[in-house]
Formats: C-alpha cells, structure tokens, sequence
C-alpha cells in the first residue's frame, strides 16, 4: 500500500501525517507513507484544498485533517 499525504507543510498537515503514521502502525500494515510538499505534485491530483490523503493512487480525503481512528477506518 502507498500512501501519500499531500500539503505545504502547514500544521495540520503535520497532524495528518502524524495520525496517518500512528494508524498504520496500529494496524500493521505493509504501507509506505510519503509526504508530498511540492505544489506541481499536489496539483497533479487536482487537490485544491489541503491535507489531502492519497491512497494507491486514489484521493481519499482533502481539506480535512483526519482522527487516528477515522484513518484506520479509510486504510482497513
């Protein structure tokens, strides 16, 4: 599973990779987290409001920051 966490470095999407890491980890996943900054990159998925999540490729989530919990559910 790849998962990509999409933001400028603001602090809630910060948060969204911390809770993302923590989600993954309690759910032993075989995941790798990357965080993407660069503007061209986010804009590639047609995000335009941010954190997003990106999972496989697929926008999941944008504009929210996510709960530990409401990440396991997205990634189960």
């Amino acid at each position: 599973m790849n998962i990509k966490i999409l933001g400028t470095g603001c602090k809630k999407c910060q948060e969204l990779e911390k809770n993302t890491r923590m989600a993954v980890e309690e759910l032993q996943l075989d995941a790798q987290v990357e965080k993407v900054e660069d503007i061209r990159e986010i804009m590639k998925y047609k995000v335009m409001s941010t954190p997003a999540l990106v999972v496989d490729e697929k926008v999941v989530s944008t504009g929210k920051l996510l709960t530990v919990n409401e990440l396991k559910s997205a990634l189960a």
